[in-house]
């Protein structure tokens, strides 16, 4: 089977698997979205949805954000870990965004990725998931699975990201990097599948008889 090919039939599968995509992380704009996908580095989906409405209360806009405290926020975002970087960026992005762009989240790739502590991936989220701009945001799950599955030699994400976007269609990015992460959380997850196990691996691969090796990003 091709890699083409193997792409169709993932995407045939996650199709009818998750045909609705919700987003996982609470949110009520691009600016909460923001902040909670910043929260959910090294951290649960769950955890940051724990966590972020205790910090909205005392501030869901760059305004209000900007005015708290730095202890404040990072005692606030504590249980998410890495509380005391990510308090930092919060800050100084939730500033950013007042004097740069009056209060709104800019939706423009290189402009979010010039914030404090945003990165791609951060950036590309929000693109997909608060401005419905085509991105394939890539995280552990996706970076692993893709490796799994063929679709890439997954040197980096930067590779993967860019093989994922040559082999399916981009009105299906926004939807299939989520649906990838369900997936590989429901049914392909690290220790879980090993790229062995599960319906979709046994499908491209059926006389897989050793785990494929799989290079962290």
């Amino acid at each position: 089977m091709r890699r083409k090919e193997r792409a169709a039939v993932v995407l045939e599968r996650l199709n009818a698997l998750y045909p609705e995509t919700p987003i996982p992380l609470d949110h009520k704009d691009p600016y909460t979205l923001l902040i909670a996908v910043l929260l959910s580095a090294q951290c649960t989906d769950i955890r940051v949805n724990q966590v972020t409405p205790a910090l909205f209360k005392l501030a869901d806009c760059p305004k209000a954000m900007s005015e708290l405290s730095l202890e404040t926020i990072q005692a606030t975002i504590r249980p998410c870990g890495l509380s005391p970087q990510k308090a930092r960026a919060i800050k100084a992005l939730s500033g950013r965004l007042v004097e740069e762009w009056g209060g709104s989240v800019p939706e423009d790739m290189a402009m979010l990725e010039s914030l404090p502590g945003v990165g791609h991936k951060t950036a590309s989220v929000v693109m997909a998931q608060a401005f419905g701009v085509p991105a394939f945001p890539v995280d552990t799950h996706i970076h692993r699975l893709a490796q799994r599955w063929g679709l890439t030699s997954g040197r980096s994400v930067v590779q993967t990201e860019r093989d994922l976007k040559r082999l399916f269609p981009e009105e299906s990015w926004n939807k299939l990097h989520l649906q990838i992460i369900f997936y590989g959380r429901e049914f392909c997850s690290a220790r879980g599948c090993n790229g062995l196990h599960c319906e979709i691996c046994k499908t491209l691969y059926p006389k897989r008889k050793t785990p494929p090796k799989v290079l962290k990003a």
